[in-house]
C-alpha cells in the first residue's frame, strides 16, 4: 500500500513538472526595442492574453512607469539587450534609424543574426515615407521606394539592412501618420495655435495607434515571413479638413487658413508636404483579415474626444 502511494506521488510530481515545462515552452515573450507610444499600445493588448513583454528604456527613471504597465524594463545597453534577446520569441523594432544606421543592429546585430532562426516573428516599424512623392496618386506595397527626404532614405536603408539577415522571420510595417490618445489636433485647436494649411491637392494618410496594435497582433497570430504591410486608414485626407473637424467637435471657431508657401512651419513639418500620396491598406485586410476600428479620421477623432470627456 505504501509502495503504491509513493509511486502515485512520484508520477503526479512527474506529470506536474512535465506540464510546467510544457506551459513554459508555450509562453510567448515579446522583446520591444525602442518601447514607446506604439509598442505600449501593443503591450496593452498582448499582456492580458498572457504574453510577457520586455521593453527597452534609455532612462532608468522610467523603470517604475514601465513596470506599472506590466512591461519588464531593460536598459538600452548592449549586454542587457543581448541577454533579453536570448529570452525572446518575438521582436518588435520601433527604434528609428538615423545617420549612424539602425540603432538595434548597431547594438546587437550579430546576436540577432545568430538567433534569427529561433525567433517566431520579427516586426520592423517603418514609414510610408519610403515611397516618396507620387503627386497624389495611390501607392501599395509594390510601389518603388523613391524617398524624397533624407529621413525616407535612412528608412529604406534600414529596411534593407533587416531584410539581408538570413533566416529572420521579418515583417515590415510602413506606418502612416500616427494619432491616438494624447496625440491629436485637439490640444492645438484648444490653444489657438492650430492652422489650416492649404496646399492644393495635398493629402496625408493616418492611422490610429489602436489599429496599429491590432494589425501587429494579427500578424503575430498569422506570421508570413518577408511580408510588407502598409498601415493606414481608409481615407487619405487634406490636413486642413482634419483641423476643421477637430474645431467643429470642440465647438470653437475655425482656425485660420494659411497658404503653405507663407505658413510658419519648422523644417521638419515643411518636409512632410514634399510628399503627396494616397496609401492603400488593401493588403492588411486581405491577408490579415483586418477590420479597422477607426477607418477614417472622423471616427478616430470622435472616439478620442468621447474618451477625453469620459
Amino acid at each position: 500500500m505504501l509502495r503504491k502511494l509513493i509511486l502515485k506521488e512520484f508520477f503526479v510530481t512527474l506529470a506536474t513538472k512535465s506540464l510546467s515545462r510544457h506551459l513554459c515552452t508555450m509562453t510567448k515573450t515579446l522583446f520591444s526595442l525602442g518601447h514607446g507610444y506604439t509598442a505600449s499600445a501593443l503591450a496593452r493588448r498582448m499582456i492580458p492574453q498572457g504574453w510577457r513583454v520586455i521593453g527597452t528604456i534609455r532612462d532608468e527613471a522610467k523603470t517604475d512607469s514601465l513596470r506599472a504597465q506590466g512591461v519588464e524594463p531593460v536598459l538600452w545597453e548592449p549586454e542587457a539587450l543581448a541577454k533579453a534577446l536570448t529570452q525572446a520569441s518575438h521582436l518588435l523594432i520601433s527604434a528609428g534609424a538615423n545617420d549612424d544606421g539602425d540603432p538595434t543592429l548597431n547594438a546587437i546585430g550579430p546576436q540577432i543574426m545568430a538567433r534569427a532562426a529561433a525567433l517566431d516573428w520579427v516586426g520592423y516599424l517603418s514609414t510610408t515615407g519610403v515611397y516618396g512623392d507620387h503627386d497624389g496618386a495611390w501607392v501599395d506595397e509594390t510601389a518603388p521606394l523613391t524617398p524624397s527626404t533624407h529621413r525616407g532614405e535612412i528608412r529604406v536603408a534600414a529596411e534593407t539592412a533587416w531584410q539581408t539577415i538570413p533566416n529572420l522571420p521579418l515583417h515590415i510595417f510602413r506606418l502612416a501618420g500616427i494619432y491616438g490618445p494624447g496625440r491629436g489636433p485637439f490640444a492645438k485647436v484648444r490653444a489657438g495655435t492650430a492652422q489650416r494649411i492649404i496646399k492644393t491637392g495635398q493629402v496625408f494618410s493616418r492611422i490610429h495607434v489602436d489599429d496599429i496594435a491590432q494589425i501587429l497582433a494579427a500578424s503575430i497570430a498569422a506570421p508570413s515571413s518577408g511580408a510588407v504591410y502598409n498601415v493606414c486608414d481608409d481615407v487619405p485626407a487634406p490636413p486642413q479638413d482634419v483641423i476643421a473637424y477637430a474645431a467643429q467637435l470642440l465647438d470653437v471657431e475655425l482656425p485660420p487658413e494659411v497658404e503653405f508657401e507663407t505658413a510658419k512651419l519648422s523644417p521638419m513639418a515643411r518636409s512632410f508636404y514634399a510628399e503627396n500620396k494616397k496609401v492603400s491598406n488593401t493588403r492588411i485586410k486581405d491577408e490579415l483579415g483586418i477590420k479597422l476600428i477607426y477607418p477614417d479620421y472622423k471616427t478616430g477623432l470622435d472616439a478620442l474626444l468621447k474618451a477625453e470627456t469620459a
